[in-house]
């Protein structure tokens, strides 16, 4: 028999780095979760595993988010599966470095479709589906502050999830739906080691006070408060969590 009491969090891109780790700590806090993810169907069934393992309840739902139709199947799952959805969070992106040249605006294509209007679908489904009390928490990046050369694509899209945050919290005014943003500094994930060396990974750790890379776990943290009901008033911000690097 269905739990339709328990409350539910879709999050996306949650077969691993950030997302995984905020689909364990919402599981850990009494969610039932949904794990989405794009490709990798085996580490979505280890994320379900080790939260049923801990006795939560998971499910793993395939789609890509830049598709309205997969978006679409993804939140008519969660709710087949569980009833109802109480709270939605975009982790789904994309990072590819580029210089700003004319060469490069097919990486900017495609970091606008999966950072961008893969954030339009999923909070504009989270929009129609959650009723009072629903939570919508979309992942930023405080790299927004640095404007680091190559970063060009990703922050114009990261930008652009930022507006939409603001501008959706004022779109569902009398609803008691909180729209939130998330904008993490570096943190110890494969996408933030990809690509660099020992040296470059030291010189961005040391630009916060605190001089370390955040953790996965930091970034769940932040997000489960949002999610949780210390978070109810807080509503239209982006909170950036980096250590104090800007």
């Amino acid at each position: 028999m269905t739990n339709t009491t328990q409350k539910v969090a879709l999050v996306t891109g949650a077969s691993r780095g950030i997302g995984r780790e905020i689909a364990l700590k919402l599981a850990a806090d009494g969610f039932a979760v949904v794990v989405n993810y794009a490709g990798s169907t085996e580490l979505a069934e280890r994320v379900v595993a080790d939260i049923e393992a801990n006795g939560g309840r998971a499910l793993a739902v395939q789609g890509d988010i830049a598709d309205l139709p997969a978006v679409e199947r993804v939140f008519r799952a969660t709710q087949d599966a569980f009833e109802r959805i109480d709270v939605v969070v975009n982790n789904a992106g994309i990072l590819q470095m580029a210089k700003l040249t004319t060469d490069n605006v097919g990486i900017l294509d495609r970091t606008l479709a999966t950072n961008l209007r893969g954030s339009w679908l999923v909070m504009a489904k989270a929009a129609e589906t959650l009723s009072e009390g629903g939570r919508i928490i979309a992942l930023s990046s405080s790299v927004l502050g640095k404007s680091f050369p190559g970063y060009g694509a990703y922050i114009a899209s990261k930008a652009g999830v930022e507006g939409l945050v603001k501008v959706l919290a004022n779109e569902l005014r009398g609803r008691g739906i909180a729209v939130n943003g998330v904008a993490p500094g570096p943190v110890a994930t494969e996408m933030f080691f990809a690509g660099k060396s020992e040296e470059q990974i030291q010189s961005i750790a040391n630009l916060a006070p605190f001089e370390r890379l955040g953790q996965p776990q930091e970034i769940a943290d932040v997000v489960a408060f949002l999610a949780g009901p210390q978070g109810g008033w807080v509503n239209g911000q982006i909170l950036r969590v980096n250590g104090g690097m800007v």
